[in-house]
């Protein structure tokens, strides 16, 4: 395979509280793949994103994400693996006191963005790719659901991530919204960016399809469509 490969877990195993979570967790993902983690609730999924950007340590195995080995992972190291991702909530997280724009610009600014035109054309450019352009001076209050969650992949895709993991984002949102929600994560995918997402709604798998990853008694394994 001559693709970039962002993410490569060997014999992982990852616990909470003491207990084990998933073991024995082996996975490779490469740029521009769309993976799902699906799963009863509870089965693991959201503990397995978390160890990705190192939110949850891993007990046991070897893992690397983006070059940075999780396993070893400084806790000083941790702020520049998440710069390489993106991080879509299902509860938007979006600071309710202020804009769209002061929103964005908080994180950029954040990471080490100083030039106020550069801030501004870069807000721009990831709300033209959401469709929320005319956005920007509402505050999250005043917009829907859906809305909502596509200000946060736009806040997710600020500063070009490699991997975009989308935690049940379409969990909040009715059917309809989700699918659109869906949709934009797959064009995205379509610019080269991967993008795991978690969800346990069979028929937006069906409609977008990606590779699955089911978390099933503590295991993590390849699904084909056709079995679920």
């Amino acid at each position: 395979m001559g693709e970039q490969l962002l993410i490569h877990y060997e014999n992982v195993e990852i616990c909470r509280q003491e207990q084990i979570v998933l073991r024995d967790v082996n996975m490779k993902l490469y740029a521009g793949e769309f993976v799902y983690f699906i799963g009863k609730v509870g089965s693991g999924k959201s503990s397995l994103l978390k160890t990705i950007y190192g939110e949850i340590p891993i007990s046991d195995g070897e893992a690397s994400v983006l070059d940075y080995d999780i396993k070893r992972l400084k806790r000083r190291e941790i702020p520049y693996l998440r710069r390489k991702i993106g991080v879509v909530f299902q509860d938007f997280q979006l600071l309710t006191d202020r804009s769209v724009f002061e929103n964005l610009q908080f994180v950029l600014k954040a990471t080490g963005w100083t030039r106020k035109q550069e801030i501004a054309d870069r807000i721009e450019e990831v709300l033209h790719q959401v469709g929320m352009h005319t956005k920007a001076y509402k505050m999250p209050h005043e917009l829907s659901g859906g809305e909502q969650q596509r200000i946060v992949i736009a806040r997710s895709l600020l500063n070009s991530p490699q991997l975009i993991l989308a935690d049940e984002p379409t969990g909040n949102l009715d059917p309809e919204t989700g699918r659109t929600i869906v949709a934009l994560l797959h064009n995205i995918c379509h610019t080269g960016t991967a993008v795991i997402m978690t969800t346990h709604n069979h028929h937006l798998v069906k409609e977008f399809p990606g590779r699955l990853l089911k978390c099933e008694n503590r295991h993590l394994h390849e699904v084909e469509e056709n079995n679920e």
